[in-house]
Parts: structure tokens; sequence; C-alpha cells
């Protein structure tokens, strides 16, 4: 019975350790110093010193106000760090800043991107409960209330907010949760006017008249987000066009876009332009090039990976990934990361192996690999063209 109840524990704390780590969860900022110089290695930024710092002036603007009616084109090639370039920037401009991604219409997007902080005035009751009576039901809503708790009534509105747990009840408890709270009791009067801030996107409010107002009165202030646009060659003649019109809007976000393309068709037309996007629209955009990563600076990459996703990995394995990253790409070795792990724990071993690396490398291929296994087997292949016609058409499609 024993053996049971311990293996039902272990399978709880197992699953309890599981939790999604994203492909630039390891991003805490751009690297840099006070004097906007960016270090070697810092907040899970390594290399890439010149977009860096570049990127660091443009966060110096944005923090001044001044870039408004602007875009910023984060330009190279594939795996030279662009999208975790524009999160570090996001994650540099403090956590009330919005950041938005592609993955919606236009519009909405941008009004996701633009946060507003409203401050207002209001008269509340403010202390901690010593005693609940209830006389009638609740009618739903509203924080759920208990003896010791820390709280403020909204007089106006009857609106109650928990702020967390009195000190005074701390020794209450011998185990608390991660999500409690202690705070002091307040002092001075009961009632009071405090001002009080709320974070809303323009999207939450979406009137813009009243926003308006509340900027006039002195009640809201805009923040400036970010709107981050990956693939932006993917986007078609029509967009371009919307946000070369948004740019000169007041409530226009900070547009941050991506690309890994040259000369290229611009979508929805015969022109090509360098990077597929409009002449005109890439005239008003500051444009940061971003170079390829040393061998040192992978395995730097490499190792920060390693760390991010709890992997033991020995010198030797890392030696011959940041190789795989050279030869291939830093998406695909950092792919082998944890494949490579799970490898190393099916053996029961607590660090990743030169072994494991190789092995994971012959069970998934990389783009190259790939196409020249396809080469191989085409005519094996449903619905194969090996003419050398497929990319013009899908061009054409386009």
């Amino acid at each position: 019975m024993a053996s049971i109840a311990a293996a039902q524990v272990q399978e709880v704390r197992s699953i309890t350790r599981i939790e999604r780590i994203g492909a630039h969860s390891h991003i805490r900022g751009l690297g840099l110093d006070d004097s906007l110089e960016p270090r070697a290695v810092s907040q899970g930024m390594v290399g890439q010193k010149m977009a860096r710092k570049a990127a660091g002036v443009i966060l110096q603007m944005i923090r001044e106000g001044k870039i408004a009616g602007r875009a910023v084109l984060l330009a190279g090639q594939p795996g030279t760090g662009k999208t975790a370039i524009a999160m570090g920037l996001a994650q540099a401009l403090g956590p009330d800043t919005p950041f938005t991604s592609m993955a919606e219409a236009l519009t909405q997007s941008i009004r996701k991107s633009i946060g507003i902080r409203i401050k207002e005035e209001s008269e509340i009751i403010e202390g901690e409960v010593v005693e609940i009576v209830v006389e009638r039901a609740a009618g739903g809503g509203g924080a759920r209330v208990q003896a010791g708790d820390v709280i403020t009534i909204d007089k106006a509105t009857g609106k109650i907010n928990k702020l967390g747990r009195s000190f005074a009840r701390a020794r209450d408890y011998d185990a608390t949760g991660q999500q409690a709270r202690f705070v002091q009791c307040p002092e001075g009067e009961l009632q009071k006017r405090k001002e009080v801030v709320h974070t809303v996107t323009l999207h939450e409010i979406d009137i813009n008249g009243k926003v308006a107002e509340w900027r006039e009165e002195g009640k809201a202030e805009m923040i400036p987000g970010v709107l981050f646009i990956d693939e932006a060659h993917m986007l078609d003649i029509e967009c371009f066009s919307y946000l070369n019109r948004a740019l000169e809007s007041e409530t226009a976000p900070v547009v941050i876009m991506a690309t890994n393309r040259g000369i290229t068709r611009i979508r929805g037309t015969n022109y090509k332009s360098p990077h597929g996007i409009p002449l005109d629209l890439l005239d008003r955009m500051i444009i940061v090039p971003t170079s390829p990563y040393s061998h040192q600076e992978l395995r730097e990459i490499l190792n920060i990976r390693c760390e991010e996703e709890d992997c033991q990995m020995s010198s030797d394995a890392l030696t011959v990934l940041t190789r795989v990253a050279t030869e291939t790409s830093l998406r695909y070795s950092i792919q082998l990361i944890t494949t490579a792990s799970l490898v190393a724990k099916r053996r029961k071993a607590t660090e990743v192996s030169m072994e494991d690396v190789k092995k994971v490398y012959s069970l998934f291929l990389d783009e190259h690999r790939s196409e020249q296994f396809l080469k191989e087997y085409q005519d094996e292949f449903m619905f194969n063209d090996g003419s050398g016609d497929a990319p013009q058409l899908m061009e054409v499609s386009q």
C-alpha cells in the first residue's frame, strides 16, 4: 500500500514538473549596460553587438517618444537572432508594454499593441477584515474574502479588491501556496481618497473618443507597445498600404518587422524590391542588419538553451552540437537538445553524451539531408514533379 502511495506521489511530482519552454523564453532583455553598450553575454543575448546597440538606440527613442511614424526592419539570414532582438526590445520596455505578433488581422493587432494607463481618484475603504457577517446570499462575482484579508472597497461601485493576507495572520498557517501574498495592514483612517491605476489595451476599450478625453484630462497616458511582424515579405501590397497609413496615426505602436529575403517580388504585384517591401514603406524604416553567429557564439547560445531546458550536456556533446549548428542551422541544433535529453533519460543517464547527439542527428533530418532524401526517392512519392518547375508555379500562384 505504501509503495502504491509513493508511486502516486512520484507521478504527481512528474506531472507538475512539466512546463512549456518557448523558443525564446531565455530572452530577458537586450543585454545592454547603462550606456546602451552591448555586453558579450547578458540577459540571454549572445553576439549581434552592432544590431543590439542599434536596438538600444531605438529603445531610447521609444522611451523619449521620438519614433512616431517610423518602423523598424530587422534584416538578415535565417537563424541570426532577429526574433530574439525584437523580444529583447519588448522586454527592455517593461512589463506594461504590450507585445503582439502578426497572428491576426492588422487592425486588431495594432489596437492590442497600444496600452492605456488610466489614473483616477476614488473614495475607498481600506483595511483588514476582522469578521464577516452574511446577511444575504452573495450575488456572484467579486473577490472571495475571509477574515484576515486586507481589502479595499470602492464606495462608488462597491467593488472589492483583495490586496492579500495580513502579516498578522502569517503564523496562522503551517504552509501556504505560491499564490499567497502577505501585506501590511493599512494605517490611518479607514476611508480615504486614493489614486487607482488601471492598464488596459486600446483593443479592450475600443473607444477612440473616450481615450482622447482621458488624455486631455490627464487621466490616461499612451504606452507605445510593440507590434512584431515576422516574415514581413509574406505580406501583400494591401497590407503594406494599410501599414503605411497606420504609421501616421498618433496611436500607432512601434512596428518591428523581420525578414530573411533579399531582392524579391512584392506579393500582389509584379514588381521586385529589397526584402519584398515597397520602397515608400522601406524609406521610412530604420533598418537593422544582423550577421551570422561565430562558432563560439553558437556554442554559447546552445549552452544557454541547455540551461533553459534543464539539460545537462557534456562538453564533447556540446562541441558536436555546435558543429551541427555550423553545418546546418542553429534552429535545427536547438531542436536536437530536447530529443537528445530524452534519449539520455531513456538510458537513465544524468548527462547528454556525444553518442546521444549523434543518435538523434541520425533520427531527425535537417533541411539539406531532407532535400537529398527527396531527390533520391522522389519517384516513390505521390504527385511528385521532379522537373524543377514546382517553385516557379508556387511563385506564380501567390
